[in-house]
């Protein structure tokens, strides 16, 4: 296909910074835009099996403390999520009741919550209503030091980063550029990759074994990487 129609289907505003970026060579602009889709698609993979991982590790660790439809009593309990701090949580939660209605189970409802919801099991208020234990489902954590405190905050604040790049490739945004230039950089997108290999390691699953035949993306990121721009 010839740049004009490739551009003339994506977009002049969304091509143009991947022409700057290939140095005005429109073949190579555009094989930069593919492999930007594979690197993607490869990272949203993982990080979706991620987040099914973290919340079963959360579900199952909250159905040995509080029981069956744990989730569901939650949001009724003043104690745990029906009160000031917490009234967003019991709100979503309501709500996918809601949308559920006569097929409600509990563990569609485990299902119908997305990954903000889990990342914010271990924000402040979330994590004392539910008893300060989350952080054992992260059997391989490291100890705390001087230097880190790997407490929930900590955590919390890890998943956020996961949690943005998920929402960058959902919405479409391009993850193969130096943070605000049109620079080829995969750094970005490697970081939050070791990222969540490091929650798998800390949870004591084999990421390697796991994403067995799922998982090409450091190839990906040297072909972008080593992507030579030329006129």
């Amino acid at each position: 296909m010839r740049y004009c129609e490739f551009e003339n289907i994506i977009s002049h505003s969304r091509m143009s910074r991947y022409l700057d970026a290939s140095g005005g060579n429109t073949r190579k602009a555009m094989t930069l835009y593919r492999l930007n889709l594979r690197l993607s698609q490869e990272l949203f993979t993982v990080i979706s099996c991620f987040e099914i991982t973290l919340r079963n590790a959360i579900n199952k660790h909250c159905l040995d403390r509080m029981g069956n439809d744990w989730l569901k009593k939650s949001a009724t309990n003043p104690e745990i999520f029906n009160n000031n701090h917490c009234r967003l949580t019991a709100t979503n939660i309501n709500d996918a009741i809601t949308k559920l209605s006569n097929s409600y189970t509990h563990n569609k409802l485990v299902a119908e919550m997305g990954f903000g919801f889990w990342r914010y099991m271990f924000a402040s208020h979330q994590y004392n209503a539910m008893g300060k234990t989350l952080l054992y489902i992260f059997p391989s954590k490291p100890s705390s030091t001087a230097a880190i405190q790997y407490n929930q905050k900590y955590v919390f604040n890890q998943l956020a980063r996961i949690n943005d790049i998920r929402n960058r490739i959902a919405h479409h945004e391009p993850i193969c550029f130096r943070s605000g230039q049109p620079i080829i950089d995969t750094n970005y997108s490697k970081q939050q990759y070791i990222l969540t290999k490091q929650f798998f390691q800390w949870m004591n699953i084999e990421e390697t074994t796991f994403l067995y035949g799922l998982d090409h993306i450091d190839n990906i990121c040297d072909r972008i990487d080593t992507l030579i721009i030329t006129d």
